[in-house]
């Protein structure tokens, strides 16, 4: 069923009837309600309830708007209470009496820094919630931190979040992969400012991907298929976009450079005009590398605009173009063996767009439905020809276009019980093509898809338990569990402030890509329509310790994930319809494969604006049932029963120290990954990658109120390593800048 049909016979239809019910006036006072952030700043997007006094049923519940408003319309006679839950925040609650009401009728409501388990997340449960009663482990980089980082794509932010293993090709723009508790790269769900932007089946590149006017960054590791659908298999990686938030337009500009020729300039304009907020925003980075077609260079253009239709109805589009170029020097240094020089020419390009219209509709009492439509372009072309050993012909292009309508429901029954429900149906098509075999692949897919999940907090006992149908169009008809439960064992004192105990159990899939059923054979690869989506039954424990009133937690986790029907290749050993042997590639599951282990996290505030957040993560994987080689035996040894799986080091350690402040702010990024077993695919040349560290060091200071300067040193100590075997990383490299503001009082 086409997705206009969709909307016009289902969800159109119920997006009336919100918005009727949502205009009907009502005989009630008025409270209005601002949220502001510990600078005073207007926060958005904070989740607003408005609860009686003795009653567990809220009264209402609403988002801010951009100027941190929400207006309560429902209120009868006195006595109410407000909870505020602002992701990257703590929960904040007032108690409001009419008779105490401002005489402007506004009353304003101050949060405050989270400690390390007050803060609030969103994609965990994909609504509001504090981090303890998430279920699951999560992440965050405020945009203050980000803003310290200065990274110029999300792989050099993503390296130091816990549990996060980054593989960059070696430069700036190189293909980079994340592994999360054993996975494979593309058991990654990547997700900007709503629009799901990983392709089924494919890794995502974060080298490729800027964080330009990114106000948040939320990590979230283990199975949440439950909630997002395919590839959610170990992790969930969401962004979103500033808003403007000023009554006077702010204009934001500046530039930095540094060594390899690196460039950078970029500009915003942000704001509010009564009912109306906008941010507009450009970005463009370029650097020569530090070697033989290094060089990469990213134009970034897009627009974040909302319009609060009435106090309950609001509207919100956000578009994001991304353009960039990268050279291809290829496989050539092996951990400082260089048996070959790089190559002096071959690039790529990336070009993606995304679009989303969002409307939100807060009636009738506890309710929230949230209806989105979204549109994600991804073009990618590979120029690589044949130049050594290890680098072969590459001429490759690839157009994918999936869009996507999808409802979301949130009712707060009560103060200890929320329901989130919601429907998507998604339409992914793809273009594969060979040009100098002749061969294109054209493939369709259509999703359907249905989920329900329920949260309860019974005392000291907190429960997520949830499930998603999907209906493919391809794959049939999966089901996808998840329940994780949260128990405060002991409330503690004032230096052992808690002790939570935590379970979960879930399922998870990812279908598989398009080149890997719908291959043309004259592309070098074998079709295989037989391939099975990958599942995963992954189950964590574990527990957090609340320190020192909770301004510290001891967080550790045993993860186990059980993956079937993992997709590899390999090429053939015998001839095959001509094709001699190693010419052809070929797909294939393999049948069984376990990666478990620990994590161990420390984080918290050393004093109130100078943050810590430091882990340590084992890991082990291992192949337990060998792949059945095809008849034209399709096998490789690193695929042998027993075998590790490849670049998932069995340690690795972060740590992020930040220090945000109203003058000046600073950070200390360490990543430290150990040996690992890798490839070069093709002879015996590696088999393990060395282990490295690496340390990033940024920071900012306020000039005045209108200028900034700042400056970032990423790999310090100037470590010379290779994340992905035959690809040198780019060493000691700084830049340095300075950034203007005018308006935005």
């Amino acid at each position: 069923m086409p997705l206009t049909r969709v909307f016009a016979t289902f969800l159109f239809p119920l997006v009336v009837v919100l918005c009727v019910i949502s205009l009907a006036p009502s005989a009630s006072a008025e409270i209005k309600i601002k949220v502001i952030d510990p600078s005073e700043a207007a926060v958005a997007g904070a989740q607003v309830q408005l609860l009686k006094v003795g009653k567990s049923a809220p009264v209402a519940a609403l988002s801010t708007s951009a100027e941190g408003i929400v207006i309560f319309r429902e209120a009868i006679g006195s006595g109410y209470r407000v909870l505020v839950l602002a992701p990257g925040f703590a929960v904040e609650a007032a108690d409001l009496s009419f008779k105490d009401l401002p005489t402007e009728g506004i009353t304003t409501i101050k949060l405050r820094l989270a400690t390390a388990a007050e803060t609030v997340v969103v994609t965990a449960t994909r609504t509001p919630v504090p981090s303890e009663a998430a279920g699951a482990d999560v992440d965050t980089l405020s945009g203050g931190q980000l803003e310290a980082m200065n990274p110029a794509a999300a792989d050099d932010a993503m390296r130091f979040l816990p549990g996060a293993v980054v593989n960059t090709a070696g430069q700036l723009g190189g293909i980079s992969s994340l592994f999360v508790r054993g996975g494979e790269s593309t058991y990654n769900k990547m997700i900007v400012d709503g629009v799901y932007i990983s392709e089924a089946g494919e890794t995502f590149d974060f080298g490729t991907l800027p964080l330009a006017q990114a106000d948040r960054l939320e990590f979230v590791r283990g199975a949440q298929s439950t909630l997002y659908g395919s590839d959610a298999m170990t992790s969930v990686v969401q962004v979103w976009t500033r808003t403007g938030s000023t009554s006077v337009p702010e204009l934001r500009f500046g530039a930095d450079g540094g060594n390899f020729g690196t460039a950078n300039g970029y500009a915003s304009l942000a704001g509010t005009h009564g009912r109306f907020d906008y941010n507009f925003f450009g970005d463009q980075f370029n650097s020569n590398g530090q070697g033989v077609n290094d060089a990469y260079s990213d134009s970034l253009q897009g627009a974040n605009a909302g319009a609060a239709i009435t106090d309950r109805v609001g509207l919100r589009v956000r578009v994001r173009h991304s353009n960039s170029h990268t050279g291809l020097p290829g496989e050539w240094d092996f951990n400082g063996d260089a048996p070959v020089p790089p190559l002096s020419v071959g690039d790529s390009q990336t070009n993606t767009l995304l679009g989303s219209a969002e409307l939100t509709v807060a009636a009738p009492s506890g309710w929230q439905h949230r209806l989105t439509a979204s549109d994600y372009f991804y073009r990618y072309n590979d120029n690589s020809p044949e130049g050594n050993t290890y680098n072969f012909a590459s001429l490759y292009d690839e157009h994918v276009n999936h869009m996507a309508l999808e409802y979301q429901g949130d009712y707060s029954e009560r103060a200890w019980a929320h329901t989130t429900l919601g429907y998507r149906i998604e339409n992914e098509n793809a273009l594969v093509n060979y040009p100098t075999y002749f061969s294109e692949t054209n493939g369709t897919r259509l999703d359907q898809n249905a989920y329900l999940q329920q949260q309860f907090t019974l005392g000291r006992l907190s429960v997520i338990a949830g499930g998603r149908f999907v209906h493919s169009s391809t794959f049939g008809n999966t089901g996808v569990p998840r329940v994780a439960l949260t128990l405060l064992a002991l409330r503690g004192g004032d230096f052992f402030s808690g002790t939570r105990l935590r379970f979960s159990y879930a399922t998870a899939f990812m279908e598989p890509d398009f080149q890997e059923t719908f291959a043309n054979l004259g592309s070098g690869y074998v079709p295989n329509p037989g391939l099975l989506p990958v599942r995963t039954r992954a189950f964590e424990a574990g527990f957090q310790q609340s320190l020192l009133a909770g301004r510290w937690a001891l967080n550790a986790t045993y993860f186990n994930n059980l993956f079937h029907d993992q997709i590899e290749y390999g090429t053939n050993t015998v001839e095959y319809m001509g094709n001699p042997p190693g010419t052809l590639y070929q797909f294939f599951n393999l049948q069984q494969s376990l990666a478990h282990g620990a994590e161990v996290q420390l984080q918290g505030r050393i004093w109130k604006r100078l943050s810590l957040n430091t882990a340590y993560t084992y890991t082990s994987t291992q192949i337990l049932q060998a792949p059945l080689c095809t008849a034209a035996n399709y096998c490789n040894p690193v695929f042998d029963t027993g075998s590790p799986l490849l670049r998932r080091p069995k340690h690795s350690a972060t740590t992020l120290l930040s220090y945000l402040g109203t003058r000046w702010g600073a950070n200390l990024g360490g990543s430290f990954v150990g040996r690992r077993p890798d490839s070069d695919f093709v002879d015996t040349l590696v088999n393990h990658a060395a282990g490295y560290a690496r340390v990033d060091l940024g920071g900012w200071y306020a000039v005045n109120s209108r200028i900034t300067a700042y400056a970032n040193v990423d790999n310090a100590l100037n470590d010379h390593y290779n994340e992905v075997v035959g690809y040198p990383a780019l060493g000691v490299n700084f830049r340095a800048g300075v950034r203007f503001r005018i308006g935005g009082e």
